[in-house]
């Protein structure tokens, strides 16, 4: 009898062995699953709720006026965002932000309305102010600024970049965030790209930016610093004018979209021209945003030591709406300092940071100190951390916890290696393809094209087998494309993959799923590869290098090789996003850039 129960049991033995890679994470997948499911339905309630509120509060606004609301009720005095010595509420937050609202709708003509209970005290107390300012800005030459008018930032990363960009959502303006190394060419066709009616800048830019100031004037755009100025003539103190205001509510009728797809962002990706595309940030992505830093496990009891640049997505979207989404504590950097960071945290009591893979190599290149000893981090979450860095990092800096993450700006897929396995950017569990559907399909590198079969559909790949990622296009996960021409997009979406009529995002990036489910980043299918942790267009290293009087002819090449340098870089300082490095080098095999 025994025997007649055994023997089906040996029988199943290879099926049950080769299911084992798959269900060992069974657990790890289910409870992902599960977190998701909770973030989407905690975020579509919030989003029901400020539906359902009365157009002139607060919190019937856009999403990311309604959060900061919400928060300023329920955490007041909740530490948001800590920069240097400088410590800054919930409470503060919104009122700062309020301020900067009400600056720009000035500069709307808008002067509020009966249902704005603050319109008494405004008018009582910032008139006087708000008007020298409005007599300035009338003589620079610039219309009024239109309702959802796009005004771009150029500012680096500190609390006042936060307010502008907040007070700006609250106004029911675009906000463009502007590469704080752009000059020259590159920068204005970035402004004219998004459709700037405006510029914000910080004064420690104006000396560098004099060379431009011609052209900015000429495009109509109004001007301000974000400070006190005195060298140029006709570029005002926003700072001055926002402190001029009072930090009563804004109506949330001026931000509220039409549509959670209306664009509420613009966000430059580096395109394979050379010159930056502003991706359309919806607020549906905002608002999915809000979910990220919940999706890695962290908590509102967590401090976040952010030291990204806040023009990228990954310190703007993720780093503070993240932050908004748990109404955590964010300690911002404003400059990256290898040296600095584990007093920053020790200091700080930082439990959670957000890491680029090339911030992980440049701390385990620093000499030890004792500030890496007994810090409170738990989690790093990230992208772009080589293995071998990883690895590194751990056993130097542990015990904590590496989320590895991938995504796109203008993307509507992203991945999760919730299960920390080293190397890998996320799982490919159908569980995790339920909640954010995506696939990998064979891509002929010859013809820069995915491969497709006799009936014109495309092919998925085996595992170990690199594959174009892709992600189908729908109302919950769109595709906004770029300002600008229809052309920036093309490319970009794929169409009768699996069926006929159905739309795929593309990548534009080659995965790898092993026989266990685990994605891994492979290649870049485009011309361009990754310095300091942002995309670099090869046409545009050329671009730059043809801008050298003294060079008679060059050529760019895409390599998989890391050079070996003879002698030291000499770096010159040129109109580009890219700063070029000039080496005398020979090839030796060794990892990718």
């Amino acid at each position: 009898m025994a025997t007649l129960l055994l023997l089906p049991l040996l029988l199943l033995l290879p099926l049950l062995l080769r299911l084992w890679p798959q269900w060992r994470w069974l657990a790890a997948d289910l409870a992902f699953t599960v977190r998701a499911l909770r973030c989407k339905r905690a975020l579509r309630a919030r989003a029901l709720a400020a539906a359902a509120n009365d157009p002139q509060s607060p919190e019937a606004g856009c999403s990311l006026a309604w959060r900061l609301a919400q928060l300023a009720y329920q955490r007041p005095a909740h530490t948001f965002l800590i920069h240097g010595a400088r410590r800054f509420s919930y409470a503060e937050a919104e009122r700062q932000s309020n301020r900067a609202a009400r600056a720009f709708l000035r500069a709307r003509g808008w002067e509020g309305d009966s249902g704005d209970d603050s319109r008494g005290a405004r008018e009582g107390e910032g008139t006087a102010g708000s008007g020298e300012a409005r007599a300035t800005r009338e003589g620079d030459g610039a219309a009024p600024l239109a309702p959802g008018a796009t005004v771009a930032l150029l500012l680096p990363a500190c609390p006042e970049f936060l307010w502008l960009w907040f007070g700006l959502a609250k106004a029911g303006l675009r906000t463009a965030f502007v590469p704080t190394a752009l000059r020259r060419g590159p920068l204005l066709h970035c402004l004219r790209s998004c459709g700037a009616s405006a510029l914000v800048l910080a004064p420690e830019f104006l000396e560098s930016l004099e060379p431009d100031l011609p052209a900015l004037r000429a495009m109509g755009l109004h001007l301000w610093a974000a400070g006190p100025e005195t060298h140029s003539a006709g570029i005002n103190d926003l700072l001055a004018e926002v402190s001029a205001e009072v930090d009563g509510p804004v109506p949330g009728y001026l931000s509220a979209p039409q549509s959670v797809t209306d664009t509420c962002l613009y966000i430059f990706t580096s395109g394979t021209t050379g010159l930056p595309k502003a991706a359309r940030i919806s607020h549906l992505k905002v608002l999915q945003c809000q979910g990220f830093y919940q999706l890695c496990g962290a908590h509102q009891e967590d401090v976040i030591y952010l030291a990204l640049p806040l023009y990228h997505m990954s310190g703007s979207l993720l780093g503070i709406v993240g932050c908004l989404g748990i109404g955590a504590t964010v300690v911002l950097k404003s400059k990256f300092s290898a040296g600095q960071f584990w007093e920053d945290c020790q200091k700080h009591r930082v439990t959670v940071f957000q890491y680029i893979g090339e911030l992980c190599r440049y701390l385990v290149n620093q000499p030890p100190n004792q500030a890496e000893r007994g810090h409170k981090v738990r989690l790093a979450v990230g992208s772009g951390l080589r293995p071998d860095t990883w690895e590194r990092f751990v056993r130097r800096f542990g015990p904590l916890q590496v989320l590895e993450t991938y995504g796109l700006t203008e993307g509507n897929v992203a991945t999760f290696n919730y299960t920390g396995r080293r190397g890998a950017v996320g799982r490919a569990s159908w569980l995790y393809k339920h909640v954010f559907p995506f696939s990998l399909i064979r891509y002929d590198v010859t013809t820069g094209e995915p491969f497709r079969d006799t009936r014109g559909h495309c092919v998925a790949t085996s595992p170990g087998e690199p594959g174009l990622l892709v992600a189908p296009v729908s109302q919950q996960s769109p595709f906004l494309g770029y300002a600008g021409e229809p052309e920036l997009a093309q490319g970009k979406l794929l169409k009768n993959v699996f069926r006929p009529g159905d739309v795929f995002f593309n990548t534009g990036d080659l995965l790898v799923c092993d026989d266990q489910g685990f994605l891994y980043f492979h290649d870049r299918t485009g011309d361009t590869f990754r310095w300091k942790g942002e995309n670099v267009a090869t046409t545009e290293v050329a671009e730059a290098l043809e801008a050298l009087d003294f060079l008679q002819e060059g050529t760019k090449e895409g390599l998989e090789w890391q050079p070996w340098f003879c002698v030291p870089p000499t770096r010159w300082t040129l109109c580009s996003s890219t700063p070029v490095f000039l080496r005398t080098c020979r090839r030796t095999p060794g990892p990718g850039f």
